[in-house]
């Protein structure tokens, strides 16, 4: 728990992702409150040769992600995992900006939670723009579960450095979209204008592989 709360603090930075430790068959460990962790990266969940898109089910509704395998592996593998295993199920958007990102991923809602396992930033091959989906971080070697959707070209205007594993884009679900960042916030205890004042949760994450 004191390594949990340590990179909460951390985590009002964004993402990370690149090659991890060779990873074991990953067990699930029950923790305080029934959210899941786990020992290791998980092994490799992904198959070569097929693609993977991914629908966020929200209470807003339904966005759609073309996943970036060949780009992110490291990233895609663990996200598919974690969807796979119900992890996202039931978690919030805890982080919200419009103009610039929502962020979730975090079961304890808090932002300083994660699956138990870290690894490395995949540096991204292309830009920031409105619906990519990036992994955030607390710094390098600390991916785990949370994760952002980009609402505007950041890289474009020059508001994100490239060291958040970029992972999926958005191909449906643009209303979904608008509505996230539509969503009202109010000052964190940080003073950042990111505590969202209406809830937005995800009902769970469909992985389609084809």
């Amino acid at each position: 728990m004191r390594r949990l709360l340590a990179i909460g603090l951390l985590l009002i930075v964004l993402a990370a992702c690149g090659e991890a430790e060779p990873a074991a068959e990953a067990a699930p460990e029950p923790t305080e409150g029934g959210v899941k962790q786990y020992s290791a990266h998980p092994g490799t969940v992904i198959e070569a040769g097929k693609s993977y898109s991914a629908v966020i089910k929200t209470n807003l509704g339904d966005m759609t992600f073309d996943l970036l395998a060949d780009e992110s592996p490291m990233a895609v593998n663990s996200f598919v995992f974690l969807a796979r295993e119900g992890y996202f199920d039931g978690v919030i958007f805890h982080r919200i900006i419009p103009g610039f990102m929502g962020q979730s991923g975090d079961p304890t809602g808090t932002g300083g939670g994660g699956p138990g396992y870290k690894y490395d930033i995949e540096t991204p091959s292309r830009p920031y723009i409105r619906g990519s989906l990036a992994m955030a971080n607390a710094g390098p070697g600390t991916n785990g579960s949370q994760f952002f959707i980009v609402f505007d070209n950041l890289t474009e205007q020059g508001r994100l450095s490239p060291d958040y594993s970029l992972f999926g884009q958005m191909t449906g679900g643009e209303p979904a979209l608008e509505a996230l960042e539509s969503v009202p916030v109010t000052a964190k205890p940080s003073g950042e204008r990111s505590q969202p004042l209406e809830e937005v949760r995800i009902s769970t994450v469909e992985i389609i592989e084809r």
